[in-house]
Order: structure tokens, then C-alpha cells, then sequence
């Protein structure tokens, strides 16, 4: 089993240490990346900086000057990344993201239903009827690299990058799926908008999405976009988490 493969420690310069957990990406061993991570953020060891997920592995990085020695530090994550899995759900909450699939929001949504044979509508379909779960954040702040969608919809990326996609962009390149959070450049092919802002600096929490979640996709109509641009832009707004998603 992928998720069964023993941690191996790698350094990645004097204050970051890297606890890989497999090679390929998968629910069980990103599980166990999610778990280290809480774990070390639960009980921090002295000199703790933070923890960042990937798909396998997990960079802890460390004050080097207040930290145990290098050796004392890899057998304490070692021996936290060893415990057992805790049971329940692999993740977070569900949260539901409204997506506008239509006009100028979805230029490639054509692109993508040619390559698959199949029709606009049932690849809106497919893309928002899927439990997708949030690997790792990258590329950008908040960039949510996205698994679980549905395997009929795999589409190479564009052969050409664009130079800028808008905010809120929802994307498809490969097996994954994905949404830009802020303007930038990119090759995924874009098939809808959300309204939400996944990035946001004057939150007290700017980044919207986090590695470990669960996303569903809700389709809206062009109406109801400008209306929840609106709402997502207010201070006190909160994402909509409708509950656990079993492993």
C-alpha cells in the first residue's frame, strides 16, 4: 500500500527538514503529511518556524539557533510521523465554492468538452457533482492544487500560457482541477469563475482554502455572480463548511 511506505528525512539547507512519505499522490499518504503536520503544530519543539504540506512530504522549518540538534530533531519527527492515524474523516469540512461555467468566465469550457467528447453541460456536470480534496497550496498564494475530479475529465494544459488569468479563475490541467486566487499568469484550462476571493491580505485569515479540505463545486448563473462577489467581499465573511467528508 502507497500509505504504508516508511517517512525518510531529507535537509533542505540548515533550517528546514523535509519528511517525505511516498512518491506518488495519493489520499492515504497525504493523510499521513496532514497528520505530521497537526501534530507538530499542536506541540511545537523549540524553534518551530512552521509547517508546509506538499502531495508526500512535509517541510518543517526551524530556527537552527533555538532548535534541538539536527539528529535529536529528525528521530523527534520520526517518532511523530510513526503514530497511528487517528480515525474519522482524512480532511476538513466540505466547502462549497459557487462557480459561474458560462460566457467569458469558461473560455476553455469548449476546449475541454472537444478533448473529452463530451458536452458543455455535462461537463459542468461532472466537474461539480466530485468531492475534491486539497493536496497542497503552491504557485501562487492560496493556489489550491486539487484532486478527485472526476477522471473523464483530464485535459492537457493550454499549448500556450496565457499572461493573465482573473482571480477566481477555476481551471482544469491534467487529472487536476484548481483555482487561481489571485491575477497571474498560467496554462490550466478555464472553464468557470467563482465569485469567492481565495486571498485576500486584509482578512484575519487571508487564504481562503488550506491543504487537508474538501471541496465541492456549486454551479450558479451569470445573475447571481455580481450578488455573491459582493457578499464574499465583506469583512466578516465566512466560507460555507456543510460538514465532514468520510475518508
Amino acid at each position: 500500500m502507497t500509505g504504508s511506505i516508511a517517512p525518510r528525512i531529507l535537509h533542505a539547507g540548515e533550517s528546514c527538514l523535509v519528511v517525505e512519505f511516498g512518491s506518488a499522490i495519493d489520499l492515504g499518504v497525504n493523510a499521513r503529511v496532514q497528520a505530521l503536520r497537526k501534530r507538530v503544530e499542536a506541540s511545537p519543539f523549540p524553534g518551530f518556524v512552521e509547517a508546509v504540506p506538499t502531495y508526500r512530504s512535509l517541510a518543517v522549518c526551524f530556527d537552527p539557533l533555538s532548535a534541538p540538534d539536527p539528529d535529536q530533531l529528525e528521530r523527534l519527527l520520526l517518532e511523530m510521523s510513526e503514530a497511528p492515524l487517528e480515525a474519522g474523516p482524512s480532511g476538513g469540512g466540505r466547502v462549497l465554492v459557487p462557480v459561474c461555467y458560462e460566457g467569458d468566465f469558461a473560455p476553455d469550457l469548449g476546449r475541454v468538452a472537444e478533448h473529452t467528447g463530451l458536452s458543455p453541460d455535462e461537463v459542468v456536470r461532472r466537474h461539480s457533482g466530485a468531492e475534491c480534496y486539497c493536496y497542497m497550496l503552491g504557485f501562487t498564494p492560496g493556489f489550491s492544487y486539487l484532486g478527485g475530479m472526476d477522471a473523464t475529465l483530464e485535459t492537457p494544459r493550454l499549448p500556450e500560457p496565457r499572461e493573465r488569468i482573473p482571480a477566481g479563475s477555476v481551471g482544469i490541467a491534467g487529472k487536476q482541477t484548481g483555482i487561481y486566487p489571485i491575477d497571474s499568469p498560467g496554462g490550466w484550462n478555464l472553464i468557470g469563475r467563482t465569485p469567492l476571493r481565495l486571498f485576500d491580505p486584509d482578512r484575519p485569515v487571508p487564504i481562503f482554502l488550506n491543504a487537508g479540505m474538501w471541496v465541492r463545486f456549486v454551479p450558479i448563473p451569470m445573475g447571481d455572480f455580481e450578488r455573491l462577489e459582493r457578499d464574499a467581499a465583506r469583512p466578516d465573511w465566512k466560507p460555507e463548511v456543510v460538514g465532514e467528508v468520510e475518508a
